[in-house]
């Protein structure tokens, strides 16, 4: 049995074991998911909320932009508070309150240390306490709590309103006037943020969890359904021991997987080029097709989005110093805080999809030489859907969060109010049809090879195909919930989508995509291509698939995803660190041979790719991944820290990588002017690191002490957010965001003029081989 025949072997049991676990885990939290129940009620029977108001007001969260604006348990935006944690905090201080006025004070801030102390104790059970009755699905809560429910009730429903005394917290949350105009709808929302911090707050019934001590005078403590997120310190909520066990552990699998790597890379390192090198460039009487030649249009809408990306994240970061106003102008009236991020992160995630797509629609008839019939056609039809699924889902998110859509149909055509899953489901399902049918049109054109069994290159591109087909497949889990869906499970499926399809299978395409291109220019031979390709899917997916369920430490999830997602999640670095290995061996590449002067900027893009997987994806990702890191960092700056180095750091600038390749093809025998290229490798490259230095890193530290010392609470609250030193660190994002967009312009730049005002190239003209003569 060959290498390459193991390898698949190899990869085929990896990923039969790993679904397998993870879907094993999906079931795990399915079971262990906090109960929503069908009433809450005080102690005389007096209904406080119905199952009905808590759905409701679900839907009027997902409307109003979900968790683009604040967050659920962690997870959406950074400028609003997370609501679950803003209300547990009120909550516990309107008890405290009531209490203390009992005994005649003023209110709990105006009590002694001691007689404090003494509240809090009294707290503690009576927050944490599980009174849910399974037999009747019913809440039972002290009159205490309730009274402290209204309390809170009322804050929310005015600062969702047009109550003046809440103005300066709208302002300060980037939330526009009149948020929710209808009262109904703002009483049922209170039902949804007082049910997750509920959940929150109160202990798990049914499993053993973290005991402490099964005997003697120490009491056991179960953690709550969110494992004791978000740290609260009024009433108890602290990291679980599991947390500290598994993060710890989480680093010795992460030192062990770089060991077992780095005496790999040792042991089985070798000098991969054929032993004699082209004379001139393989790819340079490269045959462009008609479906081909089809695909410029979408490196020009590619661009477009990208544009329209960075104006957004601007706007978007501006709310957090100005509120409801951009330099004076009342802009959210138009394009509320809500929309703009929603926009941005959902462009981020099309403008690399759709370059990645129209790579994928382009290499395959290159690698083939086969142009299957009506293939043009495919490639224009395809086109015109993307560009009708970003203008229809875009049209109907503003329509939701502005309140012109009735709630009715605002999961099919709105807002469906999940961070980077936002879109209606009716363009989801369009969307997942239209990625079938890009997986059609490539494989059709693959499909010569992959029929060639003598083919040399057959093992990588069935790989490729391979990952087109799960690319395909896989953005079905969007599919997966309904509108009433047990969140704990919409979040188990949502991240399939965005850790699974953009962090798993979209890393296997690209490394096939890349080692093809070298394989094609006869840098590499085909059987090194072919043995590297698969042993860096095999690591992938050994920490990817798993890696997965580090996402969902806190939405209600079992001890036992913990300590799956602490371990696999750190494996995920390896991978990482192994492209690094491979870096200087693309920059080697890249000088090979004179020719390869003209793929110098896509190679360059390309280690860039590199750099960032292991600084962002790598370093800031695993600063966050461990338990008892994410417990304290989740939704603080140093999320998006990670994100933004991770998402355009690694995709983004992979992206362009590839677009440049394609654009070598399609406007080859053209001069490249790449005075404008080097402009944006450097200013894209050196931008993205200033907003990460200057502002996400130094903030995310900031928020992360305040966590520690006063509660998660805290450091998300507008009394944190709009100190001093905040405003300085936000506004420290303009020279990044600038220098960055000029990197952008000069890419946009850069291209235009190859279309627009071309230049043959000379040297090419001279050199190009001419039909029907030998060279």
């Amino acid at each position: 049995m060959d290498s390459t025949r193991k390898l698949w072997i190899g990869l085929a049991i990896l990923l039969v074991s790993s679904f397998a676990v993870l879907l094993w885990a999906g079931g795990a939290i399915f079971r262990a998911a906090p109960p929503v129940p069908e009433r809450v009620v005080g102690p005389s029977g007096e209904v406080v909320y119905t199952k009905a108001d808590i759905q409701r007001g679900r839907q009027v969260w997902q409307s109003v932009g979900g968790m683009q604006l604040g967050s659920i348990w962690g997870h959406g935006g950074y400028v609003a508070p997370d609501w679950s944690a803003d209300w547990l905090h009120r909550e516990a201080v309107a008890v405290l309150d009531g209490w203390a006025v009992r005994e005649g004070a003023k209110d709990y801030a105006s009590l002694t240390p001691v007689q404090q102390g003494r509240l809090r104790v009294e707290l503690e059970p009576l927050m944490r306490r599980n009174t849910y009755d399974p037999s009747t699905g019913t809440i039972t809560l002290a009159e205490d709590r309730v009274a402290a429910v209204r309390t809170v009730a009322r804050h929310y429903e005015n600062l969702f309103g047009n109550e003046p005394s809440t103005a300066s917290l709208r302002e300060a949350y980037a939330m526009r006037n009149n948020t929710i105009a209808d009262a109904e709808k703002r009483r049922a929302l209170t039902a949804f943020f007082w049910w997750t911090s509920w959940a929150a707050a109160t202990e798990r019934l049914g499993e053993a969890g973290e005991t402490i001590a099964p005997t003697g005078p120490i009491q056991n403590h179960r953690v709550t359904y969110t494992n004791n997120w978000p740290s609260e310190p009024l009433i108890g909520n602290r990291p679980a021991p599991s947390l500290w066990l598994w993060s710890a552990f989480s680093v010795v699998f992460l030192l062990a997987g770089i060991g077992l790597l780095g005496w790999h890379h040792a042991r089985t390192h070798e000098d991969d080029r054929p032993e004699r090198l082209p004379d001139t460039d393989p790819l340079a009487t490269l045959r462009i097709t008609p479906s081909m030649r089809a695909t410029a249009k979408y490196f020009w809408v590619v661009l477009a989005l990208f544009l329209v990306q960075i104006l957004l994240g601007a706007i978007t970061a501006h709310y957090q110093v100005e509120g409801q106003e951009a330099y004076g102008y009342a802009i959210a009236d138009a394009l509320p805080y809500a929309i703009t991020r929603t926009w941005h992160t959902q462009l981020a995630v099309l403008w690399i999809a759709v370059a990645w797509l129209a790579t994928g629609l382009y290499i395959a008839p290159a690698l083939s030489g086969h142009e299957p019939r009506f293939q043009r056609l495919g490639v224009n039809f395809l086109f015109t859907c993307l560009l009708i699924i970003v203008v229809g889902s875009f049209a109907g998110q503003w329509l939701a969060v502005m309140g012109k859509m009735d709630l009715a149909y605002n999961f099919w055509w709105g807002h469906q109010g999940w961070e980077y899953a936002d879109m209606g489901r009716f363009w989801q399902w369009f969307l997942f049809i239209g990625l079938l049918l890009w997986l059609t049109l490539v494989g059709r054109a693959l499909w010569p090879v992959l029929r060639q069994r003598a083919n040399e290159t057959r093992t990588i591109v069935g790989l490729l195909f391979l990952s087109t087909v799960a690319i395909g497949l896989f953005f079905g889990a969007a599919l997966m919930w309904n509108e009433h869906t047990h969140i704990s499970e919409v979040e188990y499926w949502r991240w399939w989508l965005v850790h699974l399809w953009v962090e798993g299978f979209f890393e296997v395409f690209a490394a096939a995509v890349m080692s093809l291109i070298f394989v094609r220019l006869g840098l590499v031979r085909v059987k090194s291509a072919t043995t590297a390709v698969m042993f860096a899917t095999i690591i992938f997916m050994a920490g990817g698939v798993l890696g997965t369920l580090h996402h969902l430490y806190f939405v209600g999830t079992p001890t036992s995803v913990v300590a799956l997602g602490a371990s696999f999640s750190a494996l995920e670095v390896v991978p990482l660190a192994y492209i690094g290995f491979e870096a200087y061996h693309t920059y080697r590449l890249g000088s090979a041979t004179p020719w390869m002067a003209r793929y110098k900027w896509p190679i360059l893009f390309f280690i860039s790719v590199s750099f960032w997987n292991l600084i962002g994806a790598g370093l800031f990702g695993f600063l966050i991944n461990p338990p008892l890191s994410l417990y304290f960092m989740q939704g603080l700056n140093l999320t998006p820290l990670h994100g933004h180095t991770a998402l355009f750091g690694v995709y983004g600038m992979l992206g362009i990588a590839l677009v440049l390749f394609c654009v070598r093809g399609l406007r080859g025998q053209m001069k490249w002017d790449t005075r404008a290229l080097k402009l944006s490798f450097w200013a894209l490259n050196i931008g993205l690191a200033m907003m990460a230095l200057f502002t996400l890193l130094p903030l995310g530290i900031l928020q992360l002490l305040a966590a520690i010392e006063h509660g998660y609470w805290y450091a998300r609250s507008a009394e944190f957010m709009q100190k001093p030193i905040v405003d300085m660190l936000v506004w420290m994002r303009v020279p990044g965001d600038t220098v960055f967009s000029i990197g952008a312009l000069a890419l946009a730049w850069f291209i235009f003029r190859l279309w627009v005002v071309p230049r043959p190239d000379p040297e090419f003209q001279s050199t190009a081989p001419v039909p029907g003569k030998s060279n």
